[in-house]
C-alpha cells in the first residue's frame, strides 16, 4: 500500500521538508556497479518519501527477489538457489521461464527497477530511468529487438508475480487496524519531544514473516523490570544513560550521529518546524552490500544474491523485534530521565516514536554482519561512505561484526535506549542471521 506512515502526524503538525534530490544517473549496463546505482536509486525515493524503517527493509527484499529469481532461472551459478519452500508461502516461478533467449543482466536491472516502481509510494519517479536502461540497450545494438522485448516480458511477469506476492504478506491490513494508544501506566512507553509523534508500526508484527516460522520464534530475554527506586537495576540503567551523554567523546558523538539512521528529523528553530529527511537502517546496511560487492568485485549473479539475502534477513529482524518492542512496551531513557533525573535533558539524538526495548539497531545490525559475515567472510575490512551524502564523515572497520558492535552501541551514546535492549539486541539480531544461513543458504 502506497502510504507515507512514518510522518503523517507530523505532516498534521505543520512541518515544512527539507529538499532532496533524487539520482538521476542512469546506470550502465549488465554489471555490478550497475545494479548498486540501481539500487541506490530505489534508495534515493525511499529518502525522498520518508519511508520508516520497517518499510524500507519490506520494500529491499521484495525489490531485490526479482532479479534473484531472473538470475537463478537463467544462470549456472548454483550458489541461487530456488526459493520455492525456502520462504513462507513463496510462490513457484519455473513456469515463468522464457524459452527464448533473453539478457538476463538487463532484465536483472530492469526488474530491480519496476519492482521499485509499483512498490514504492514515489514509485513512478522510477519510470523514466527505467525506460532509459530500455533505450541505453536498443541503441547499444548488442542484442535484437526481438531479445529484448522478451526480456522485458520475463521481467516483467516476475515482477507481477511477486507484486502480488507482497500483497498477502498482511502489510495492507495494518492500515485497517485501530490506532494505537499509549498505555497509561509506569514504565510503559510515551510520546516523546519534539513532535510526540503517535506509535510508528504497531502492528509489525503481525506480517508474513520471509523465513521465520514466527514474528516471536526469537523472543529476547526479559527486559529488566521499571522501578523508580534509586537501588533498583533500572534506575541504575538510566543513570548509566544520563551520565554517559553529559561526557561524550568527539568519537562517540560521531559513531551516534553516523548510524543516527532517522529517515526524518524534526528541526525546530523558534516557531518553525522543519524535517531533515536521511537514510534509513535498511538503506544504510543495503549501501554496506554495495560496498562489499564492488570491493569484492563479485559478478552480478553474486552481487544480487547477497542483496536478497540481506534484505530478506533485515524484513524478518524488524517484524521478530517490532514484535518484541510492542510486548514489552517499555519506556524511553528519555521520559525515565525527565521524570526522575533531569527535567531539562535531552539525548544527542531525537528518539523515534516507538517503545524502547529491544534496540532497532542492534538486532537488524546483527542480523546482517551475521549474514554478510558467513557470504563475503570474516576480517573483512571496508571503508563505510554510505552517510557522506548527509553530511556525515567516513569509518573505517575490520569487519562487518565491528560495524554491526558500533550500531548498537551507538543508540546508548545517542541516549535512546539503555545497556540491556543494546546488549540483548545484538543477541536476538544474531539468532536471526543464524536462521536465514541455516535455513536459506546453507541446505
Amino acid at each position: 500500500m502506497k502510504t507515507q506512515r512514518w510522518i503523517y502526524a507530523l505532516i498534521c503538525f505543520g512541518v515544512i521538508f527539507q529538499n532532496t534530490t533524487l539520482a538521476k544517473e542512469t546506470p550502465s549496463l549488465t554489471d555490478t556497479k550497475a545494479y548498486v546505482k540501481a539500487l541506490k536509486q530505489l534508495t534515493d525515493v525511499m529518502v525522498s518519501d520518508v519511508t520508516g524503517p520497517c518499510a524500507a527493509a519490506r520494500y529491499y527484499a521484495y525489490a531485490n527477489l526479482a532479479p534473484y529469481e531472473i538470475l537463478s532461472q537463467n544462470t549456472t551459478n548454483t550458489k541461487l538457489v530456488k526459493l520455492k519452500g525456502k520462504l513462507n508461502a513463496y510462490p513457484n516461478f519455473d513456469d515463468l521461464k522464457s524459452k527464448a533467449p533473453i539478457a538476463e543482466d538487463f532484465a536483472a536491472i530492469y526488474a530491480l527497477l519496476r519492482m521499485g516502481e509499483d512498490l514504492l509510494p514515489s514509485g513512478y519517479t522510477l519510470e523514466n530511468p527505467r525506460k532509459e536502461l530500455v533505450k541505453q540497450l536498443e541503441q547499444s545494438g548488442k542484442i535484437s529487438s526481438q531479445v529484448l522485448q522478451t526480456s522485458v516480458a520475463y521481467a516483467d511477469s516476475v515482477v507481477k508475480r511477486l507484486v502480488k506476492y507482497a500483497a498477502k504478506d498482511g502489510y495492507v491490513k495494518t492500515s485497517g487496524y485501530l490506532r494505537y494508544t499509549p498505555i497509561n501506566k509506569e514504565g510503559f512507553w510515551q510520546p516523546t519531544p519534539p513532535a510526540y509523534t503517535e506509535a510508528y508500526e504497531p502492528h509489525w508484527r503481525t506480517l508474513r514473516p520471509f523465513v521465520l516460522d514466527s514474528a516471536a520464534q526469537f523472543k529476547p530475554e526479559p527486559a529488566i523490570p521499571y522501578s523508580k527506586d534509586p537501588n533498583s537495576t533500572f534506575f541504575k540503567l538510566a543513570k548509566e544513560v544520563y551520565d554517559a551523554t553529559q561526557h561524550l567523546t568527539k568519537e562517540q558523538i560521531h559513531i551516534a550521529n553516523f548510524w543516527d539512521c532517522n529517515p526524518f528529523f524534526l528541526n525546530q528553530k523558534g516557531h518553525i518546524s522543519f524535517g531533515t529527511k536521511k537514510i534509513s537502517p535498511g538503506g544504510h546496511w543495503m549501501g554496506i552490500t554495495g560496498i562489499a560487492c564492488l570491493q569484492k568485485k563479485v559478478n552480478l549473479a553474486e552481487a544480487v544474491r547477497w542483496h536478497a539475502m540481506v534484505g530478506i534477513t533485515m524484513a524478518d529482524a524488524f517484524i521478530s523485534c517490532w514484535d518484541e518492542k510492542y510486548r514489552s512496551n517499555r519506556i524511553r531513557p528519555e521520559t525515565v530521565i525527565n521524570q526522575q533525573i533531569d527535567p531539562n535533558w535531552r539525548g544527542l539524538l531525537q528518539t523515534p516514536p516507538f517503545p524502547e526495548y529491544t534496540s532497532g539497531h542492534s538486532v537488524i545490525s546483527s542480523a546482517v554482519a551475521t549474514l554478510l559475515t558467513h557470504l563475503v567472510g570474516d576480517n573483512f575490512a571496508y571503508t563505510d561512505v554510505v552517510e557522506v551524502e548527509f553530511g556525515i564523515p567516513k569509518r573505517s572497520f575490520k569487519s562487518f561484526k565491528q560495524a554491526a558492535s558500533e550500531a548498537a552501541i551507538s543508540r546508548f551514546y545517542g541516549g535512546i535506549h539503555f545497556k540491556d535492549s543494546i546488549d540483548y539486541g545484538a543477541k536476538q539480531g544474531a539468532n536471526i542471521g543464524d536462521y536465514v544461513i541455516q535455513k536459506v543458504i546453507s541446505q
